[in-house]
């Protein structure tokens, strides 16, 4: 179903039509942390505000024109690596998996936040049937890379692409980490990362690697798309985290995503919580995370 849209922009549409799995019953036993605020982000605003560098290089906007020529359909995703059981997952076979919506608060490193009604399944479930070896202990996470349609790439051949990002393996296997195939209650729009993606709610928004195309269980810590792009401002944990300033941006406040992202009002401003709010579910993974304000890096340090 299309979202309605003002000004003549295209309209919000998703990549595929799955009437067999969305609308999915929503998992009310994950609400909202406490700190982040209330209510749903608006559909328009959330699809008219993404970073997809493949699509738009440097920085956030609207996408859909641009995502026209994506194609989401057939996929095929590969799990690979140090498993007993490599997969190759078609879009039938990904969505045979249960599903159910949640609703997560996603934070951006450029301090926007939204809270957003994510349909998909814990992301455990693929690694369990994979069986990884002992061996492993990092997952990495590759996106499609479609150069003819998508014009970011040749516009930005200074980034290491495909796009790529990892987690360790326990955080890869946490109950909150899931494989995303829809938003508000309908399979995901290109912009979105369509048609399966990860999301994980303690992290900044980048580590939520989108339109996956591997996933990959491996022995040693792989470095990621922001890590080697700019080793100065983008850790491998990147845990949203207000005590760790990020060279540009302090982390301290977060404010709401709403039309105009550029110029929050004092009023959508809110303090950032440790672990973007999640720090009951997730703080154990990190005993060493800072929990007082830390100086910032100076040039030639590199991002935690």
């Amino acid at each position: 179903m299309a979202c309605r849209s003002e000004g003549g922009r295209e309209p919000i549409v998703p990549a595929l039509e799955r009437p067999d799995v969305f609308p999915a019953r929503r998992n009310e036993e994950i609400q909202l942390p406490q700190g982040a605020f209330e209510g749903l982000t608006e559909r328009e605003v959330a699809g008219r505000h993404t970073n997809f560098y493949e699509f738009l290089p440097g920085r956030a906007g609207d996408l859909t024109r641009l995502t026209t020529n994506f194609e989401a359909t057939p996929w095929t995703l590969e799990v690979a690596g140090a498993c007993a059981e490599p997969l190759s997952l078609s879009l039938d076979d990904l969505f045979a998996f249960e599903h159910e919506e949640r609703l997560y608060h996603f934070r951006c490193v450029e301090r926007w936040s939204m809270n957003v009604p994510w349909t998909g399944f814990p992301l455990h479930r693929v690694i369990e049937r994979c069986r990884p070896l002992d061996t492993a202990r990092y997952v990495r996470f590759e996106s499609a890379l479609q150069p003819s349609r998508m014009p970011g790439v040749d516009q930005a051949p200074q980034y290491p692409w495909p796009y790529h990002e990892a987690l360790r393996l326990d955080e890869a296997v946490h109950p909150l980490t899931l494989l995303a195939t829809g938003v508000y209650g309908e399979p995901l729009p290109k912009q979105h990362g369509a048609p399966v993606r990860l999301v994980v709610p303690w992290k900044y928004g980048y580590k939520s690697a989108k339109s996956l195309v591997r996933i990959e269980l491996v022995e040693e810590a792989p470095t990621t798309f922001w890590q080697e792009a700019f080793p100065h401002e983008y850790g491998f944990l990147s845990n949203v985290n207000p005590n760790i300033p990020h060279p540009r941006w302090d982390q301290d406040k977060s404010f709401v995503l709403r039309d105009d992202p550029v110029w929050p009002t004092v009023r959508d401003t809110f303090p950032t919580e440790l672990f973007n709010g999640y720090e009951d579910e997730v703080g154990h993974l990190y005993p060493d995370e800072p929990r007082e304000p830390q100086v910032a890096l100076q040039p030639g340090q590199i991002a935690r």
